[in-house]
């Protein structure tokens, strides 16, 4: 296993950016403060139009701006920026470019890996801007819980489903856990490798609950790591488009469900869900115009 503690060492890191705005220089300022590591990053560019990633990796040295070739969605971009980085980097942070890093935080992460050696992906508290805890590291969503999480969390926010689901009741301690929220995460360059990566079918959310669910099939772990924190600002690109996120949204989560329980004895109940979930997001659309 590589010293992950050696300041010498390199790191990657990864921002999928749409026109990121203001966010990106406060993404980079305090990257700088969060780890003593030489910092490699790559800004995979979905296609923005206001400049700000080409003129981070005009100004900063350290920052390469990689286009993508157009909008690959999250889990596609984050391939694309992996990918460009040197092969010997063996850790790599993909998030969000609208996250805020505490001092100190990414060499928390670090940290991390050495007490948890089959540790494939790791994940920090996530705050809100108003302070409150990001329930950032979830079980993964069973049939069960999906159904309830997903027909009631909106209308009954503290049933029991959802409760389970993200993990409410949990103590906020360093433990391994079903999935880590993509928006911020620290990966073992070997593990991402090992499962391909994001799926890139899923253009916006449940990337990061399909490549939980594949890291931990594939014997690796997801590690919470709750010393390490960030504040995630968050919907910045989404807030564009609300109608076409709640559409990605719902068909992401069919798609999640639906690889899951194949073949024809599943077919009725995944009617049932699909069903359900148009009738969700018409509901939702309607709610958000």
């Amino acid at each position: 296993m590589p010293d992950v503690t050696d300041p010498t060492g390199v790191l990657g890191v990864v921002a999928v950016t749409y026109s990121p705005g203001e966010t990106l220089e406060r993404f980079l300022d305090s990257l700088a403060k969060a780890t003593t590591r030489q910092v490699n990053v790559v800004l995979a560019d979905n296609g923005s139009t206001d400049g700000a990633p080409e003129r981070a990796a005009r100004e900063r040295p350290n920052v390469t701006f990689l286009s993508t070739g157009g909008n690959l969605g999250y889990g596609g971009g984050a391939n694309r920026g992996v990918a460009a980085l040197p092969a010997e980097i063996e850790w790599v942070v993909v998030a969000n470019p609208d996250i805020e890093w505490s001092p100190g935080s990414v060499d928390e992460l670090l940290a991390a890996t050495t007490r948890w050696p089959r540790g494939g992906a790791f994940g920090p508290l996530i705050r809100e801007p108003n302070g409150k805890v990001y329930p950032s590291a979830r079980l993964l969503p069973s049939l069960g819980r999906g159904i309830g999480h997903g027909t009631l969390g909106r209308l009954w926010p503290d049933n029991p489903w959802t409760r389970s689901y993200r993990q409410s009741d949990t103590e906020i301690v360093e433990r391994t856990s079903g999935w880590l929220s993509g928006s911020c995460m620290l990966l073992r360059r070997a593990a991402f490798d090992e499962v391909h990566g994001f799926d890139e079918r899923y253009f916006m959310y449940f990337e990061d609950v399909d490549l939980g669910d594949r890291v931990g099939q594939a014997g690796w772990q997801n590690v919470y790591v709750p010393s390490a924190e960030v504040t995630h600002i968050g919907g910045h690109a989404t807030s564009r488009a609300p109608a076409f996120m709640l559409a990605a949204h719902h068909e992401s989560a069919y798609r999640y469900l639906a690889d899951r329980h194949q073949g024809p004895q599943w077919a009725p109940v995944l009617a049932g869900i699909k069903a359900a979930l148009a009738v969700r997001l018409k509901l939702e659309t309607r709610r958000a115009g």
